[in-house]
């Protein structure tokens, strides 16, 4: 889990300043296996978020959004799970910045989650999902595992982060709800 102090210069906000209100949140399952399958530099659209709402209804505020792209059946080989080329590009999928843009000031959301080591995708140097993430003081998870067993909707998670002092970020207890 990120805190805003690790993307925001002059920002103080630590791990610690997340309130245990903002760390119980109802979830939402985006599944792009297929399309991350296919494009290791997938990023999720708008598009992508209006065809899963069309199915399962629009994203309630104060939902975190999970991108499941399947990458955590990379784990056990650390070389397809970073995927770096022989440039040193990363090629991973993740959330587009206008995608996340979209999500905080249309639907409110209270963060974001994905199974690959970021939810920025590896070609976006700049951190854009990460920087707009911790400017709104939400949070933003890595390294999420067991997706699949979470559905689309209904599931409930508990966020249990470290409380690091002055930490930029904590390995964390992550505990689902399911329905």
């Amino acid at each position: 889990m990120n805190a805003p102090n690790s993307f925001i210069a002059d920002d103080t906000n630590a791990i610690t300043s997340y309130a245990a209100q903002h760390r119980v949140v109802p979830a939402v399952v985006i599944d792009v296996r297929g399309k991350a399958a296919g494009d290791p530099d997938y990023q999720l659209t708008k598009q992508d978020v209006t065809a899963w709402e069309q199915k399962h209804g629009r994203i309630a505020a104060g939902s975190f959004v999970i991108l499941f792209t399947g990458w955590e059946d990379k784990w056990s080989n650390p070389k397809a799970f970073i995927n770096q080329d022989e440039k040193g590009d990363l090629h991973f999928p993740g959330f587009a910045g206008a995608t996340t843009k979209w999500l905080l000031s249309d639907r409110q959301i209270s963060g974001v989650g994905i199974d690959t080591h970021g939810v920025d995708p590896g070609l976006d140097i700049s951190h854009e999902t990460n920087r707009q993430i911790a400017k709104a003081h939400k949070i933003a998870i890595e390294c999420m595992a067991n997706l699949d067993q979470l559905s689309p909707t209904g599931a409930t998670l508990v966020l249990g982060p470290l409380p690091l002092r002055q930490g930029s970020g904590s390995p964390m207890s992550l505990i689902a709800f399911v329905p």
